[in-house]
């Protein structure tokens, strides 16, 4: 059975859960025009006066996410 997993999700999620890093935080954003959230790594400007990089790691849940396996059935 294929997966969606990739390993840069894996790495994101090792990331999240052990607890060797503070710069996560969540995002308030817009997800096919539907309010939603994400989770984001904040990394810092590398340049006084520089921006910020806010690097998307995962997307919350919606009200009309409708979740299924890989054969279509709903969790």
């Amino acid at each position: 059975m294929s997966t969606n997993i990739h390993p840069e999700h894996i790495s994101a999620f090792e990331a999240l859960t052990s607890g060797e890093h503070d710069n996560f935080a969540l995002f308030s954003c817009f997800l096919d025009g539907e309010p939603a959230v994400a989770i984001v790594a904040v990394t810092p400007p590398e340049i006084e006066d520089g921006e910020y990089q806010v690097t998307p790691l995962f997307v919350g849940v919606t009200e009309g996410i409708v979740l299924t396996d890989h054969d279509g059935t709903a969790a």
